[in-house]
């Protein structure tokens, strides 16, 4: 049974608990951080874009996870199959970064130590300016990107835990947001051109609990002139309520119910595949980058897989309508994390 949330209010209650749970296509539920009853040592907050082209793409995160915060930014040569990527940590933040509590408004900023990060709401766009000195020695990177808001249907979900009730994660992934400008590695350019380069927003805010294994896909894209994109995933919490599987179409979601990940471990270079429940989704995806994570730090520990590649393969939507693509770049992960 998929719970859809439609009426708007407050996201969690006046025990600081999650008032409801289910799936929305918009920011319907609102986040206050001082509603949490959980311990600020436990609250995660983060903004992370992925703006990818067929030849090259970037990441670029900025997290506040209580104890620890993180700024990252990765490079995607999808030609020649390779990645490099800077990542800056720092301690007992605490939601001191100010994150805002929603993705329709306000403001990112941080800069600390050779990183720049600003990601700045507009009303009909999003631009992302970053500036990391040294990203490879004696080379800076300097992006600046313009993602244009289509006021699009988006995943968003509200999720509880069954065995920690002031436990919960609400997540809003927006796909297929077209973007444009120029990202420079000393002297390279590298340019995304609006026809050919999209980008995917995953905003999260929640509390967790401490040991978590999830496995998320995304692609965004094109197909016959139309924007097309999906978000699948699983294994993140209670989903009795709703997935947050959605495949997006000239700007409207399209729910899934349930879905698996086939992957051929220990090697996750082999091909992916992915399936529902219903009949509705059929997709391989040949990887071209392995962006493994081995983070262990006795407590804390990130151990996984973020597999960038080509799908391939057929959905169906709502009305019937079948979609088939044919070697579109998006990528999927497997993740097991200890925070």
């Amino acid at each position: 049974m998929q719970n859809r949330i439609t009426e708007k209010g407050n996201l969690l209650d006046e025990k600081g608990r999650l008032a409801k749970a289910g799936y929305a296509t918009s920011l319907v539920l609102d986040y206050d951080r001082k509603q949490i009853a959980a311990s600020c040592w436990r609250i995660k907050e983060w903004d992370y874009y992925a703006i990818l082209t067929p030849k090259y793409g970037v990441a670029f995160v900025v997290s506040d996870l209580g104890y620890t915060a993180m700024l990252s930014a990765v490079f995607f040569d999808f030609v020649n199959r390779t990645h490099h990527a800077k990542t800056k940590l720092f301690w007992f933040t605490f939601g001191k970064l100010g994150l805002p509590s929603s993705s329709e408004k306000g403001d990112v900023a941080c800069h600390k130590g050779g990183f720049d990060f600003d990601f700045i709401r507009q009303p009909d766009k999003r631009l992302i300016k970053v500036k990391i000195k040294d990203f490879y020695p004696g080379k800076d990177l300097v992006a600046d990107l313009t993602l244009k808001d289509m006021k699009d249907d988006t995943m968003v979900i509200a999720t509880p835990w069954k065995e920690d009730p002031k436990a919960f994660y609400y997540n809003q992934k927006t796909n297929c947001i077209p973007a444009s400008g120029l990202v420079s590695i000393g002297e390279e350019k590298y340019d995304f051109k609006e026809d050919e380069a999209y980008g995917v927003l995953d905003w999260g805010r929640g509390v967790w609990t401490y040991k978590n294994t999830w496995y998320w896909g995304s692609l965004s894209g094109a197909v016959n002139g139309k924007r097309f994109g999906f978000n699948l995933g699983y294994g993140f919490g209670d989903t009795s309520k709703a997935t947050e599987n959605m495949i997006f179409y000239d700007g409207k979601a399209h729910k899934l119910d349930q879905m698996k990940f086939t992957i051929q471990e220990p090697d996750f270079m082999k091909p992916w595949t992915f399936e529902d429940n219903e009949g509705r989704l059929s997709l391989t995806m040949e990887p071209l980058i392995d962006r493994r994570d081995n983070t262990n730090m006795l407590v804390i520990k990130n151990i996984g897989h973020q597999i960038f590649g080509k799908y391939s393969g057929y959905v169906v939507l709502d009305d019937g309508k079948k979609i088939e693509i044919k070697d579109m770049i998006g990528f999927a992960e497997k993740i097991t994390n200890h925070y």
